[in-house]
Formats: C-alpha cells, sequence, structure tokens
C-alpha cells in the first residue's frame, strides 16, 4: 500500500513551495504529488461573474466524496483519472490527469487536515504556517500575477470577505491534527529551514518511519 501525506495550511503559506523543493531534493521517483485544488467542485453551469462570487475557502466547495474515493484508491495502489481546475476560469477544466501512485503520495492544500475521515488514512500530517501578513501579500502577488481576471480590488475583497475568516474558523485549527509544524516566513534562511525540514519528513514516510493517526 502507498504511504499518504497531508499538507495542510493557509492559502499562500508556501505548502506547494516548500513540498517541490523538498521532492526536487528527493527525486519523484517515489512521490506522488496532487493538489487539493484540482477537487473544487464543478462550476461551469454558472457564469464566470457568478463563479468569482463563491466562498472557495469553505470546506463544502471541494468534492468530499471523489477525494475520498480516490484518496482510498490510491492508498490501495489504484491508478485514478484526477479532475484539474482552471483557476483561470474558476471551475474545472476538461482535461483528466491519469495518475499511478508511487510509494509516497502528498496531498496538499488549505483543506488537507479537515476531514477526519482523510485524517485517519493519512501516515503523516503536516500542517506550514505563515503570518497573516506574509500570507496576504504572496498571495496578493501570486494572484495578480499568475491569474488572469482577477483585479487588486477583487484580490483583497475575496481575502478578507472569504479567505481570512474562513482561514481562522477552519483552517487555523487544523493544525492541532498535525503531527508536525512547519513555520514559512519567508526569509532565506527561514525558506531553507522548512524545506530541510520537509524533506526529512517525507524521507522518514520513504523508509517506513511510523507516525501516530489521531
Amino acid at each position: 500500500m502507498a504511504k499518504i501525506i497531508l499538507v495542510g495550511g493557509g492559502s499562500s503559506s508556501g505548502k506547494t513551495f516548500i513540498t517541490k523543493k523538498a521532492i526536487e531534493r528527493l527525486g519523484n521517483e517515489n512521490i506522488t504529488l496532487i493538489s487539493f485544488d484540482d477537487y473544487y467542485k464543478d462550476l461551469s453551469h454558472l457564469p464566470l461573474e457568478e463563479r468569482k462570487k463563491q466562498n472557495f475557502d469553505h470546506p463544502n466547495a471541494f468534492d468530499w466524496p471523489l477525494i475520498l474515493l480516490q484518496i482510498s484508491a490510491l492508498k490501495k495502489g489504484e491508478t485514478i483519472k484526477k479532475p484539474v481546475y482552471d483557476f483561470n476560469n474558476q471551475t474545472r477544466s476538461d482535461k483528466i490527469e491519469e495518475i499511478t501512485p508511487k510509494r509516497v503520495i502528498i496531498f496538499e492544500g488549505i483543506m488537507a487536515l479537515e476531514n477526519p475521515t482523510l485524517r485517519k488514512i493519512a501516515d503523516l500530517k503536516i500542517f506550514i504556517g505563515a503570518s497573516p501578513e506574509r500570507r496576504f501579500l504572496r498571495r496578493l502577488i501570486r494572484d495578480h500575477s499568475e491569474r488572469t481576471n482577477r483585479s487588486y480590488d477583487y484580490i483583497i475583497n475575496q481575502y478578507f470577505d472569504t479567505v481570512k475568516p474562513m482561514y481562522d474558523e477552519f483552517v487555523k485549527p487544523t493544525q492541532f491534527y498535525a503531527d508536525t509544524i512547519i513555520y514559512n516566513e519567508g526569509t532565506t534562511a527561514g525558506e531553507s529551514k522548512a524545506i530541510n525540514i520537509m524533506t526529512t519528513l517525507i524521507n522518514s514516510v520513504l523508509n517506513n518511519k511510523e507516525y501516530p493517526s489521531d
């Protein structure tokens, strides 16, 4: 059976960056990385302006039956057909990605530690922490530079309307389910230390070190 690592934390805390850097060091021959974002519910039936009004930071924004079905299949070594999310159109794309699991599957996203069923099948749970100010600045820069149809006003309003309140209500409390919390404030030294810790943790799972489940 494959090993499952869950990586949670607030939006723009550095979950993807730190995880990918750690995988670069270890090599991806034995590691599959999956983003929680690909499991947002399909909103293609709504016009773009209506999609923009949705709360993407609430647990209900995600397709939990599909998440649990596919992550359970991956853990058993089964190949899945994963949806692919389109950030520019803010809904699922028409693409499907076939994923054949490797020895370790890393599932990362804001709600990675929120669901008790998902936590129970995980072999290691990690929370990435960063200050609200750092997360806000990273998100502002990222969404404006990498994603179309997002003005500064839209990004700022979304952050204070849904991102921050939902972080406080749903995401932040999940740190208490984590086996390890890694802090990532963005300094060169801090990022290097965070990547070192993540690399060590992933490597420990590759080498079959056991962690208690909640």
